[in-house]
């Protein structure tokens, strides 16, 4: 399709805003059935009763996010990225977003270590999958399959489906980031429906950046994800660049400051 390698770039302040998250804002695509997603640089945590605005931190999400999900696309995991179009900017193709949080843990940590009384950084058994509810006025309640399938958010073959995603995402994760000293602890995902037709597949949608994982040194424990402003321990951007640099996004000289970093093109 033309429109994928040559979309036509209308300027944000002439396009129709569809919606705006937390992080991202969705405009109106410039083909039917594309979006174009923008990364913002608000950081936020506890369902944004924290706020704050990191110079930088989208470019780095949008082109973090773009390495991942063409890995994924180029191994025949089904997403909703087309290609990156700027800095801040990806084209993606308009999907029907289940209203989900998968996560996917591998090592006790946050909110599973707080239920169950699990010492942090504790290996889990296996990974654990974990269903949560979409909803910021509730604050993203955890809920089973039979909430799931009883209130019609996903069927049971979707269920199977965004399993069988998350299962096959978490082990790119883990080999991708233990190539470079990162231990791959947790990470969330968001996956869509995606029409061709009368024909529907289950995508991985919305992003998965350090926002989205927790990620940690292999050999030092620093943290390099949000819990770095979840814990308000400061370097959210410098720790979102050794990601970057790490997984050769960054060239090894140059820094992120003012503006935010510089990308290798």
């Amino acid at each position: 399709m033309d429109f994928i390698n040559r979309p036509r770039y209308i300027p944000m302040n002439r396009r129709r805003r569809i919606y705006e998250g937390k992080a991202k804002i969705l405009y109106e695509g410039p083909e039917p059935g594309t979006l174009i997603q923008h990364f913002k640089d608000d950081a936020t945590a506890f369902n944004a009763k924290k706020h704050e605005i990191i110079d930088g931190k989208g470019v780095l999400n949008n082109r973090i996010s773009e390495y991942i999900f063409t890995h994924l696309n180029n191994m025949g995991i089904p997403t909703h990225f087309i290609r990156r179009l700027n800095m801040r900017e990806q084209l993606i193709r308009e999907v029907e977003i289940i209203p989900l949080e998968v996560v996917v843990r591998n090592v006790a940590a946050g909110s599973i270590a707080t239920r169950l009384g699990i010492e942090e950084g504790t290996q889990l058994p296996r990974s654990i999958i974990e269903f949560y509810f979409k909803s910021d006025e509730l604050g993203d309640p955890m809920v089973s399959e039979e909430h799931i399938t009883a209130f019609g958010w996903a069927a049971p073959q979707e269920i199977d489906d965004i399993m069988a995603l998350a299962i096959r995402v978490n082990d790119f994760l883990a080999g991708l980031f233990l190539g470079v000293g990162i231990r791959l602890v947790d990470f969330k995902m968001e996956c869509g429906r995606m029409w061709e037709g009368d024909m529907m597949r289950i995508v991985v949608a919305d992003e998965i950046s350090p926002d989205s994982c927790r990620l940690w040194d292999i050999a030092t424990g620093d943290r390099l994800d949000k819990d770095r402003f979840r814990k308000d321990m400061g370097g959210l951007v410098e720790s979102y660049t050794e990601v970057a640099r790490r997984l050769g996004i960054l060239n090894e000289s140059e820094q992120s400051r003012g503006t935010g970093p510089t990308l290798v093109k």
